[in-house]
């Protein structure tokens, strides 16, 4: 009875740091860019830069991070486990998260339908409008589009 006792507590703790919404933020960029079935380098290296920017992260914590996140990402079943701690977050750090999410989509110039499903249901499920996802859409596949012509 005590073993019982002592995993149900050292469960909470465990699902107490996976709810870290640093962790959560990289899995869900990770999941995000293999959702079309491959990762490319583009995508990587914008998950990074992304991560570095957002939490003030050096280049080996941002390393760590991304293993952990797909690690988590391996075993989660749904999102839900990502986007509980994502809900307690001010409004403007969602809509960050979310734009984040679209420089990954658009880091390779493409908008596959499984990543456009995929930051729709996050956007919903963190209580991002529709109206913010879909401008924040635009404003980034615009950025990379004129970044391209200017190439």
């Amino acid at each position: 009875m005590f073993e019982a006792l002592t995993r149900l507590f050292q469960k909470t703790e465990t699902e107490t740091k996976s709810n870290d919404p640093k962790l959560s933020v990289a899995a869900l960029l990770v999941h995000l860019a293999a959702v079309d079935g491959t990762m490319k380098d583009e995508e990587r290296r914008t998950i990074r830069g992304a991560l570095m920017d957002h939490y003030d992260l050096d280049e080996s914590s941002v390393d760590r991070l991304i293993k952990q996140a797909a690690e988590k990402d391996a075993e989660a079943v749904d999102f839900y486990r990502f986007t509980t701690g994502i809900t307690q977050l001010p409004m403007e750090d969602r809509v960050e998260i979310i734009r984040m999410m679209w420089t990954v989509v658009f880091a390779d110039r493409q908008n596959h339908e499984l990543e456009d499903n995929m930051v729709w249901r996050i956007a919903e499920l963190i209580g991002v409008s529709s109206r913010d996802r879909t401008v924040l859409r635009n404003q980034i596949r615009g950025s990379r589009g004129e970044a391209e012509a200017e190439a």
